[in-house]
């Protein structure tokens, strides 16, 4: 394993004259006002990247609160339903102002006066372009939250909030350049410059090929807005070396502890419980029986096929669009994506090693029975959640919520598992996997691409299956017809629609009467109108969707926002949602760009102190200052 360093003093002592400074006039301080032959590039790129891992305080807010609610990985909540936090939305943008991204621009200035005075060490302009390619991607993720961000800021100049078309052809163009100017001849570093890259240890060739792979990313973000651009980007950067596979995955250790390498998912009060999205995603895709991945103990919850669950019509919401709406599922499933097994424990299934009991300072998580009530308070029916598979949608559930002691428990429901919880993994920034989806979605469009739709497609999820440890059932996997939730297969050559319903049993959750329930596939009228459910770039996105759990939900968002896809459900509105009104009883069984966040709003403190740069940011994004104003890439209707 690679040796973290955190901050170091050298670094820390050239910033230290500027972190003081207050929020936002502190982008206009000169980084490198000392001497810049005191320090190097290499701290300044360390410091970078470790601050962009993010500390506890960053993370929780941003990632699991913001991006894992948003992204589809978590039940929808905050941002998710039109509500924002300014505080936290402000502690991101601060940090990001005074490190991440003026650090990284510290070192290229040092880079470049150390090149221009002669005094640069061999693998300096290595590190300058490095550095080059790291900046893209923080510029990438600042802008993918807030739209128009400065291309000259955090430099010593005045900056200029640039639109967001402008941000994404200059960080293309400095991808470009960056990549094909490394050097792969120069020697390789000591293990001392080793040390102070955590993601790659300074091997050039995987720098360079985490360059290509992240302006294919960058590329494909176009790919609805600006094809053309897309296309010309896209080709150029898959004609070169590419993450393909796991050894040249972009990852960085987490260590335990509270510093900026800590893991993104530590905090002991978020759950991190199973989503509706990924739910329904999985129930059903690949046709493998869960009795084929699970342990004989198990398979007596095992439930048959077509079995809907116990059907609960005062307790559970059904005022969504999501096709498990209304039923609690009392076992496990016949058949489901064998990486959810891996992704979250079995709730009751103590004996798991991974096995997640967060909070650590209450039995929560291992209290598995839980009631409905009445209005009065009277037990209606108590339900043990042991060994069962629920994700409920969010929003407002108005009078069903206060009876249901179920749905919000963390016992009932499948959670993160351990690996993902305690510092032990490495945070993913970009895996192999995505190179491959990205590849096939390319070779949908027509564009010129190294290996068919279909070689890349399956090697995207070979890749996922490998990391998730079920590789045994990608054969039977790949060519399965079965449906999902959502009405998509995995196998590529089956691209026949599902039919508008299928039957479902069931029992009344009350009275335990059997019934049959006609579920419907979910509708996205986001994506061709809801009519086309199965074709290869949803099989393609709703692949992706899955791999990228639980590392990269700003991603899924990102998917999500540019193409509407894959299938989200609605917020539950048994009651209006205040700050999402365009959501209503009336029209939720439909998708709309409107029924989810766009973007993050400004801080509320950048008006406040810089109230011309404001005013030109919001200019720059064409439209008002407000989570539901689509970024110049995604979707506008």
């Amino acid at each position: 394993m690679k040796k973290i360093f955190n901050k170091t003093s050298l670094v820390g002592g050239v910033l230290l004259a500027f972190l003081s400074c207050s929020e936002f006039e502190e982008i206009n301080v000169d980084p490198v006002a000392a001497s810049a032959d005191q320090v190097q590039i290499e701290y300044f790129i360390n410091n970078s990247i470790g601050s962009a891992q993010m500390d506890p305080h960053i993370s929780e807010r941003m990632f699991a609160l913001y991006w894992d609610r948003v992204g589809g990985m978590a039940r929808p909540a905050g941002l998710a339903v039109g509500s924002p936090n300014d505080g936290w939305s402000s502690d991101y943008y601060n940090g990001y102002v005074s490190s991440w991204l003026r650090t990284i621009n510290a070192g290229i200035k040092v880079a470049d006066q150390q090149i221009e005075s002669g005094t640069a060490r061999e693998h300096v302009p290595n590190l300058r372009q490095v550095a080059r390619i790291w900046r893209a991607y923080i510029m990438s993720e600042m802008s993918d939250n807030f739209g128009p961000i400065p291309i000259d800021g955090f430099q010593g100049v005045n900056p200029e909030y640039t639109d967001v078309k402008s941000v994404y052809y200059y960080m293309l163009a400095e991808l470009e350049e960056a990549t094909n100017a490394l050097n792969l001849e120069v020697s390789a570093p000591d293990d001392a410059l080793k040390k102070l890259d955590p993601a790659y240890s300074y091997d050039y060739s995987k720098w360079k090929k985490y360059g290509n792979s992240l302006r294919m990313r960058l590329a494909m973000r176009l790919s609805e807005v600006d094809p053309a651009k897309a296309q010309s980007e896209f080709e150029d950067a898959a004609s070169g070396v590419y993450i393909t596979d796991a050894s040249d995955n972009f990852a960085v250790e987490e260590v335990p502890g509270w510093n900026e390498f800590t893991g993104v998912m530590t905090r002991e009060w978020n759950a991190f419980e199973l989503s509706a999205t990924l739910n329904n995603l999985m129930i059903g895709l690949g046709g493998v029986p869960s009795a084929d991945v699970l342990s004989a103990d198990k398979h007596g919850y095992i439930k048959p096929a077509n079995y809907m669950g116990l059907k609960f019509d005062n307790h559970f919401t059904s005022k969504t669009n999501d096709p498990s709406a209304g039923f609690f599922f009392d076992g496990l499933h016949n058949t489901i994506d064998p990486r959810a097994y891996d992704l979250y424990a079995i709730p009751g299934d103590f004996s798991n090693p991974e096995f997640n009991g967060y909070p650590s300072w209450d039995n929560d998580a291992e209290t598995t029975k839980r009631t409905l009530i009445d209005a009065a308070g009277g037990v209606v029916k108590e339900l043990e959640s042991a060994y069962t598979w629920n994700a409920y949608p969010g929003g407002d559930w108005g009078d069903k919520g206060s009876v249901n002691r179920v749905r919000g428990h963390i016992g009932a429901l499948p959670r993160l598992v351990n690996k993902y919880r305690n510092s032990s993994n490495e945070r993913i920034f970009f895996a192999s996997w995505e190179s491959h989806f990205l590849i096939a979605e390319a070779a949908v469009r027509g564009w010129a691409v190294p290996v068919s739709g279909q070689v890349a497609y399956e090697q995207g999820i070979s890749d996922s299956f490998a990391y998730n440890g079920v590789s045994s059932q990608l054969s039977d996997y790949l060519t399965s017809e079965d449906y999902n939730r959502a009405g998509t297969s995995v196998s590529w050559g089956h691209v026949a629609e599902p039919s508008a319903t299928v039957a479902m049993t069931y029992k009344d959750g009350y009275t335990g009467a059997a019934g049959t329930h006609n579920m419907k596939y979910a509708e996205n009228t986001i994506y061709k109108n809801g009519n086309v459910k199965n074709d290869l770039l949803t099989k393609i996105i709703t692949q992706k969707f899955i791999a990228q759990t639980p590392w990269l939900p700003l991603e899924t968002w990102n998917d999500r926002r540019r193409l509407g896809l894959p299938f989200f459900e609605n917020p539950a509105v048994e009651k209006p949602l205040t700050n999402m009104p365009a959501l209503t009883d009336g029209n939720y069984m439909t998708s709309s760009i409107k029924f989810f966040a766009q973007r993050l709003k400004y801080p509320a403190n950048f008006g406040s102190n810089i109230p011309g740069g404001y005013a030109q940011a919001v200019d720059k994004l064409g439209g008002p200052d407000d989570v539901f104003t689509p970024l110049w890439w995604a979707k506008q209707q």
